[in-house]
């Protein structure tokens, strides 16, 4: 925040609502039903017994101009949980649709997510308010629309790790817990048991997703979908044009199509780079907006496997594996262009847009794995030499992350089992066979260094740029919820202030940057996950 801008109490926010303004919604009385013919519907978040906060994010009050102070009082809890509105908010749930597991869906919508308003800032952004656990909406199916602290922290902590890693994410504002306990079963298998629940106020300029679209194309509510996308494009897109005004609208919704296409393979390939796995890219998960959204059963590919999924519900199919994540993105393109194909009247703008992000994909990413090797700029054979590094990660049990990051260390002299010996998990596949073929592909690594001509020191740095040294695993936040769940939330805001700085050495730390140890290797929680929350 601007040092001359005084920060604002909680009663000060300029709370608005847009999306309320210009497109249709529903007023119906909040139980499960279908809601034709709207883009939301009006809820009232469900009170919470005695509401504590247990974290929140500095950050994202500072970019909210509020004051840190704030934060510490009664109010702030009070406010989100859901028990007390500011003037201005609206609750409101919004109407979506989505293919889940490559399936139509059908109705989805925000099932325990309440949008309170969007906080408009002197500095003339607009950030919308979103409680995630905070009671039923009409589109809860057989759901409460309540969250466990369990998954809370998790959202919370991720989201913002997300941030300081650079990658496009919704934010995290507060993390509260609600003093009443919630029955989930965790792994669908018949145990249920009573967790602490919790609300995660989650922030983004929009939660606008590809299924938002979709369920209008599919309940032929043509104008419905033309009026959701004008307004999407005026507000998030405005370099772009007014369809609305426009002697040719088609034309700005192809450009539209198009920036969403790129927009989203910048995301994978951020994803990617970092070995960040989502877990259930449905396409009402993807956000128009390039962010990465809706932290459920997401992990951090940690054994270098290609088809690892962190998701108990995707083991047998592994659709959204860490190696398929580019083309499920692609697929759900796909549908969004299916969708949006009656505004343009044509296949040809939406067929090249999906083209295009192929190619953006594929150019981007080898430059990524290029970076993250050290190279200054990607010359021929690289994609060779960045293939062999990928086949070389998964012959034996290796930590993606701590590989790269110690790979700087390596200099002409230095031993290569012991530089990189943090990231193997196993000793006894450190065969003879697999140590000549490290150290073969060593030598062309640095032959492959020796062109680029840059020096050790400046490879160094450039690497510790791109490959991070902390990462938001499993095990970590599990370690931190267990603690929570006992009311200890130190260890949720220490892990919360080390995400800030996970390209740092940060001393003192080393402890955070560990691999996976043993025991968490089938532990619940800090290998795979279920979508339960």
């Amino acid at each position: 925040m601007d040092a001359k801008v005084r920060p604002l109490g909680l009663d000060e926010l300029d709370i608005r609502n847009p999306f309320l303004d210009v497109l249709p919604g529903d007023d119906g009385p909040n139980q499960v039903r279908q809601t034709p013919g709207a883009c939301y519907s009006r809820v009232a978040p469900r009170r919470a017994k005695s509401p504590t906060l247990v974290a929140a994010s500095n950050e994202m009050l500072e970019a909210l101009e509020l004051d840190p102070a704030v934060a510490k009082t009664p109010a702030f809890a009070e406010v989100f949980a859901g028990n007390r509105l500011l003037d201005g908010m609206d609750p409101h749930a919004a109407c979506y649709g989505g293919h889940q597991f490559g399936h139509w869906a059908g109705q989805l919508g925000d099932g325990r997510a309440i949008n309170l308003g969007e906080v408009a800032t002197r500095a003339g952004d607009h950030y919308m308010l979103q409680l995630k656990g905070a009671g039923q909406t009409p589109y809860s199916r057989m759901a409460d629309g309540l969250a466990v602290l369990r998954s809370s922290v998790r959202e919370f902590l991720c989201s913002e790790a997300m941030h300081h890693l650079g990658i496009p994410t919704t934010r995290a504002l507060s993390l509260v817990v609600t003093g009443e306990g919630v029955v989930r079963d965790m792994f669908y298998d018949g145990h249920p048991r009573t967790e602490p629940g919790a609300v995660v106020c989650r922030v983004a300029p929009s939660f606008l997703r590809f299924g938002n679209f979709e369920i209008h194309a599919a309940r032929g509510e043509t104008e419905i979908l033309r009026a959701l996308a004008d307004y999407a494009i005026v507000t998030e897109f405005p370099e772009l044009g007014d369809p609305r005004e426009s002697a040719d609208p088609a034309a700005i919704y192809a450009d539209w199509f198009e920036e969403i296409c790129r927009r989203t393979a910048d995301l994978v390939v951020d994803w990617m780079r970092v070995g960040f796995v989502h877990g259930v890219m449905n396409t009402d998960n993807l956000s128009i907006l390039g962010l990465t959204i809706d932290y459920g059963p997401y992990g951090w590919l940690e054994d270098y496997d290609p088809q690892w999924t962190p998701n108990t519900t995707d083991a047998s199919g592994r659709r959204y594996a860490y190696g398929n994540q580019p083309r499920i993105a692609m697929w759900n393109l796909s549908q969004l262009a299916n969708a949006i194909h009656p505004l343009i009247g044509r296949t040809e703008p939406l067929e090249s847009a999906l083209e295009g992000y192929a190619t953006r994909f594929n150019e981007r990413f080898l430059s990524a794995m290029a970076a993250k090797l050290g190279l200054a700029e990607l010359a021929e054979g690289d994609q060779a030499l960045i293939e062999e590094t990928q086949r070389l990660l998964g012959a034996i049990e290796t930590d993606m992350t701590l590989f790269y990051r110690h790979l700087a260390d390596l200099d002409s002299e230095s031993d290569p089992a012991e530089v990189l010996a943090p990231a193997f998990y196993r000793e006894d596949q450190m065969t003879d066979d697999y140590l000549a073929r490290l150290r073969r592909w060593v030598d062309d690594y640095r032959a492959r260094l020796a062109r680029d001509g840059r020096d050790h020191a400046s490879r160094h740095a450039a690497m510790n740029r791109v490959n991070p040294k902390f990462v938001m695993r499993n095990y970590l936040a599990q370690l931190a919820i267990d603690d929570a769940e006992q009311g200890d939330y130190a260890a949720v805001n220490t892990l919360l202030d080390v995400m800030r700085r996970p390209y740092d050495e940060q001393p003192g730390r080393e402890t955070w940057a560990a691999r996976r140890p043993e025991w968490a290797r089938h532990r619940a929680g800090c290998s795979m996950l279920s979508c339960s929350s």
